[in-house]
């Protein structure tokens, strides 16, 4: 990997409209995160199964949406693609409080709408990491997705404390009003952007449709970095999700925390990722992308394990908050880093498929490693469970592309920009 020296060029007035887009859409729906299950709850009166199996029918039933979509979403105008896909979610999100208004709210219907978010993500990645490919020069890759970054973890830590607040004062359908309005204001943020954009250059090829499906993949294990960062991301992201009932239940249950110091442990760390999305471009800027890259990718494996040393009391507490916190700075931090190599390595014509592929295997993997770690829990305790994965934490580091030869290639028929965080989506800890 090359070093590329950070530029003293500003990020374009579009791009800036675009930040301010994506923000508005992020702050809605990190106030609006865990709306839907509290409305399957409160208002349709769901049972604890019923509110799981949504959650896994709109996984498994958006990626499935989303399988021949890449190729769809590569061969056509990415902006209009994003702008139309905020205004479906807008449109999805806002029957949820009309039909309980008018006393029509099934749990049927709010499947369909968690289906239609979760489809909405994978559309909004896909384009999205295009679009800014053609709106941010390389030399400003790192600076713009560290932005983006930035806005993640500032609507992460706001979102749950607001969110909460304004449901005990409004009711359960309020989130999802703000939420659907910051789909609709991003969407028009959006489209106010003046930069044309080109046609794909490049014309959809003469394949049989299975080929087209699994072309983003093919791309992915074609390229030796990709390939190992692609599995790095699938183990680590897996892992992370894992512990996240577990977490709860070794606070609330094991270690006797009440709820507010739990929600605590949960918003103090994101802090932590804000302050590394900040410090990414600087330390680029010292070090070289290579050696962030390799070297924050191997510290946010390092902490999970420390879960494990937590008691109960004021000091239990301290260390899940700093073990947390730690994890989500080395995270805030590899994550543009990853994001602009990612983009680099990805020829024009594959961008979109690449970034479906890569949002469909994460919503799949996650629920699976979420499902493996109930079980271990199940047979014998959280902290097992917990330890399990910071195992898997731990070697995802060895995925990484430590070998020299693994370095940035040049796109095949395509120039090289940006990325990343997209319009109105949900990033995980990659």
């Amino acid at each position: 990997m090359t070093h590329t020296p950070v530029s003293t060029e500003r990020l374009s007035p579009d791009f800036r409209r675009l930040w301010a887009s994506v923000t508005v859409g992020q702050v809605g729906s990190a106030l609006g995160s865990g709306a839907l299950p509290l409305v399957a709850i409160l208002a349709v009166n769901a049972s604890d199964l019923q509110v799981a199996l949504m959650a896994a029918f709109a996984g498994i039933a958006g990626a499935a949406i989303a399988l021949p979509m890449g190729s769809f979403i590569e061969f056509r105008r990415k902006r209009g693609i994003i702008v139309h896909t905020s205004f479906v979610c807008f449109v999805a999100l806002a029957s949820v409080p009309l039909a309980g208004w008018f006393g029509v709210l099934t749990y049927t219907h709010l499947c369909i709408v968690v289906t239609v978010q979760t489809l909405g993500a994978i559309v909004s990645n896909a384009a999205g990491g295009a679009y800014l490919k053609s709106l941010v020069p390389e030399p400003l890759r790192v600076r713009a997705n560290s932005r983006f970054e930035t806005t993640f973890w500032t609507a992460s830590t706001i979102g749950a404390p607001v969110g909460g607040a304004l449901i005990s004062i409004f009711g359960t359908t309020i989130t999802l009003v703000i939420d659907a309005v910051s789909y609709l204001l991003s969407a028009l943020g959006i489209r106010s952007i003046t930069t044309s954009e080109p046609e794909p250059m490049h014309g959809r090829p003469e394949h049989h449709w299975w080929v087209e499906i699994r072309s983003g993949w093919t791309y992915i294990f074609d390229h030796p970095p990709l390939h190992r960062l692609f599995w790095n991301a699938m183990a680590f992201g897996g892992s992370i999700m894992l512990t996240t009932p577990l977490l709860a239940l070794l606070m609330l249950r094991e270690l006797g925390f009440s709820p507010w110091q739990y929600g605590l442990a949960l918003g103090v760390p994101c802090l932590g990722g804000l302050l590394g999305a900040l410090c990414a471009p600087k330390l680029v800027e010292l070090f070289t992308e290579r050696a962030v890259l390799l070297g924050f990718g191997t510290l946010r494996t390092c902490w999970l394990g420390l879960l494990l040393l937590a008691g109960p009391g004021t000091a239990g507490l301290i260390v899940i908050i700093g073990a947390e916190a730690l994890l989500l700075f080395c995270a805030g931090v590899f994550n543009p880093v990853f994001t602009t190599y990612r983009m680099n390595c990805t020829a024009d014509d594959h961008m979109a498929r690449v970034g479906t592929a890569w949002s469909i295997s994460a919503k799949s993997f996650q629920p699976a490693f979420i499902a493996l770690g109930g079980v271990i829990a199940g047979a014998t305790s959280p902290r097992v469970a917990i330890g399990f994965a910071a195992i898997t934490l731990l070697a995802s580091s060895a995925l990484l592309p430590w070998r020299r030869t693994q370095s940035i290639s040049r796109p095949r028929g395509g120039s090289s920009a940006v990325h990343g965080s997209t319009p109105h989506s949900h990033q995980n800890v990659q």
